[in-house]
């Protein structure tokens, strides 16, 4: 009994010493996988990505030149791939991708950046549901892409309401009540069975000018659905504004677009 009792405190020493171990091997295990935990949640490079959109601004800025706009595209896909948990690089991104998207020639990158900016705005609103920008420049590349593709249904038309109404509903006056343009002219350029409507485009258009005032292009869109409900003398009026007014800051290259189509408008009614 004593041999057995030795030999059992032997054995408990054992695997005392034994249990020691193992607890010292995990311990060290799990100080040595900390660091790899951290960087499976870390957000990205915030210092890379806020560079990368800080170049991207004045680029954007500069967005009639084409080349100028395609830099800042390149800009702010580093920036979104630099950090892809920032909320600004992408709904940047989606706002870059329509502008390029509109004025490219270049039809297979028009429906490349389309395709895009309709991605980049979707992140953004992942990333931030409750925020104006994402709803927006993801509804205006749906837009976009509709207006280009001759594949536009009633899924497009509800997709582009869907993200205005949503953008009127979390901050009525965006962009200088552009949520309201995008509307009045999907309701004016949607063929009556996807559920085209001047009335209802009118409506949206006056309601904007609460908010866009000095929103060139809404005056303008409001000037064609006059015009095509035979509203001439309205037409002119939206018209001649458009060409007395000064460009909004930030909105030079939108302005001279208006002013270019408004004059067109004006020389196709003449004597109506």
């Amino acid at each position: 009994m004593l041999k057995l009792r030795k030999c059992s405190g032997k054995r408990e020493r054992a695997l005392i010493v034994w249990a020691a171990a193992i607890v010292m091997i995990a311990s060290s295990s799990c100080r040595k996988a900390a660091p790899d935990s951290q960087a499976a949640v870390d957000q990205g490079d915030e210092q890379q990505a806020a560079a990368s959109l800080a170049a991207a601004e004045p680029l954007y800025d500069q967005r009639e030149e084409l080349p100028k706009i395609r830099q800042a595209v390149a800009l702010l896909r580093q920036a979104r791939t630099a950090d892809y948990g920032s909320y600004e690089a992408a709904w940047k991104l989606s706002r870059a991708d329509y502008y390029l998207g509109e004025h490219t020639t270049d039809e297979s990158e028009r429906e490349d950046i389309f395709r895009e900016g309709i991605d980049a705005g979707k992140v953004a609103i992942q990333l931030q549901p409750n925020k104006a920008d994402g709803h927006f420049w993801l509804g205006a590349n749906y837009g976009g892409s509709g207006a280009h593709s001759t594949l536009a249904s009633l899924s497009t038309v509800e997709d582009i309401r869907k993200e205005m109404e949503t953008v009127l509903k979390l901050d009525e006056g965006y962009n200088s009540g552009s949520a309201y343009l995008v509307l009045g002219q999907l309701y004016l350029q949607a063929p009556r069975v996807l559920g085209g409507d001047n009335a209802k485009a009118i409506s949206y258009l006056e309601k904007g000018l609460k908010f866009g005032a000095n929103n060139a292009l809404l005056r303008l869109r409001l000037a064609e659905a006059y015009a095509a409900t035979n509203r001439y003398d309205d037409a002119r009026k939206q018209i001649a504004i458009i060409l007395s007014m000064n460009p909004a800051p930030g909105y030079v290259p939108e302005h001279n677009d208006a002013v270019a189509k408004a004059k067109k408008l004006q020389e196709k009614i003449a004597g109506k």
